[in-house]
């Protein structure tokens, strides 16, 4: 068996949303959008996939964190955003206004309904 045919524990975990076909999804449509973001910003050259790998990992295993999973797309935006701060291409605090903006949008949105910034009744 090889490595790319060894399952992971998270892979396993059964918290993961999985396809008809068993395999493990994207759990909403904003976390396939901060996977693709980090995927273009590595392949532009804003960071080596080795710096992306430690500053996931290390969202992965602070303290407090699902033992199941469940929060793995929470810690990938983190680790996003954190190494974002740390190339010196966004500050924490533009960063941290645009989620409760998002935020604010979201709760103002109605259901089914698309969620835009300019739902942000701040904004």
């Amino acid at each position: 068996m090889s490595k790319c045919d060894t399952r992971s524990p998270l892979a396993q975990s059964p918290q993961l949303p999985r396809s008809l076909e068993g395999e493990p999804v994207f759990p909403e449509p904003w976390a396939a959008e901060a996977f693709a973001m980090t995927v273009h910003l590595h392949e532009r050259g804003v960071f080596a996939w080795t710096e992306w790998a430690e500053a996931l990992s290390g969202e992965l295993h602070k303290p407090g964190r699902a033992e199941d999973g469940s929060d793995y797309f929470d810690c990938w935006v983190a680790a996003l955003s954190s190494i974002l701060v740390d190339c010196g291409i966004a500050d924490a605090e533009t960063i941290m206004g645009l989620q409760q903006s998002w935020q604010r949008a979201a709760e103002a949105t109605p259901h089914g309904k698309p969620i835009t910034l300019d739902s942000d009744p701040r904004r």
